[in-house]
């Protein structure tokens, strides 16, 4: 099917969609592209701004689904861009690669594609592959995307020891019942055992029971835990301050859950 291109007042919303976003008015965004889209209906041009939009929605299975007949726009970089951060967020790292790759040979000086390589390349275990990405996209853009901080894993576990030990009296406390478990980054398995997927860049995870749904007559399990992801925290904090901060949030983020709080509750505890 052709599709006429947009007029210019089109383009126009266009780009009052993309700063609705830019200022996480994500609501209004999204009236506005349905809108143009009933005018459009299936322009190529205009699914991949739902695309953007459901992005920004944390919904990337609809991301996918708005670019299904989006691959003649007209700006087929932004299209592979897309496609591959909706992939990435359902954990088909694979696919995602491939698809920031092709926007990579597109558009070589596009630092936010080589930063999203980074994090892919981190999942697939391409060590290499996604220092030379963060080195590019930082060269590219370093205010957007500085480096990740570097420190050997001894040094990190000295950080989150002493981060724990400043941690308020309670949660402390609640510490002595579970472990504290440093990884990497979260199995991929782990991630997409949810429902959405949980985002490959999440800092922690509780994981098994909260005290709430325990009962006497459980059967044995696996003990709960907390899990925090180093290269993840590594590559948020700019520097060890801010990165013993979000230790502790992170931990006590995760100790809520353990409480049998869900995220709103945890906003409402100021621990969201």
């Amino acid at each position: 099917m052709d599709f006429e291109t947009l007029t210019e007042p089109e383009w126009q919303q266009v780009d009052r969609i993309r700063e609705l976003l830019d200022e996480q008015s994500v609501e209004t965004a999204r009236r506005e592209i349905d809108a143009m889209l009933r005018t459009r209906p299936g322009h190529p041009d205009l699914r991949v701004v739902a695309a953007e939009v459901a992005l920004a929605e944390d919904d990337p299975r609809a991301a996918l689904e708005a670019l299904h007949g989006a691959e003649r726009s007209a700006d087929p970089v932004e299209f592979f861009n897309l496609r591959a951060q909706a992939s990435y967020h359902l954990c088909r790292f694979e696919e995602a690669r491939d698809d920031a790759e092709r926007a990579e040979s597109i558009d070589p000086e596009f630092a936010g594609i080589h930063d999203l390589l980074s994090r892919i390349h981190a999942h697939l275990g391409n060590e290499d592959a996604s220092t030379e990405h963060a080195l590019a996209a930082a060269e590219l853009d370093l205010e957007a995307f500085p480096l990740p901080l570097t420190m050997s894993d001894e040094e990190f576990d000295t950080i989150v020891q002493k981060s724990l030990e400043e941690l308020p009296g309670d949660v402390r406390q609640k510490l002595e019942e579970i472990p504290v478990m440093i990884e990497a980054l979260p199995d991929p398995q782990v991630l997409a055992g949810s429902d959405p997927p949980l985002s490959p860049d999440i800092l922690g995870l509780f994981v098994g029971a909260s005290l709430l749904e325990r009962s006497h007559s459980d059967l044995p399990a696996m003990p709960p835990s907390i899990h925090i992801f180093r290269l993840n925290l590594l590559r948020e904090c700019p520097g060890e301050e801010e990165l013993a901060q979000e230790i502790r949030t992170t931990v006590q983020h995760e100790v809520g859950h353990l409480m049998g709080g869900d995220e709103g509750r945890l906003e409402d505890w100021g621990i969201g």
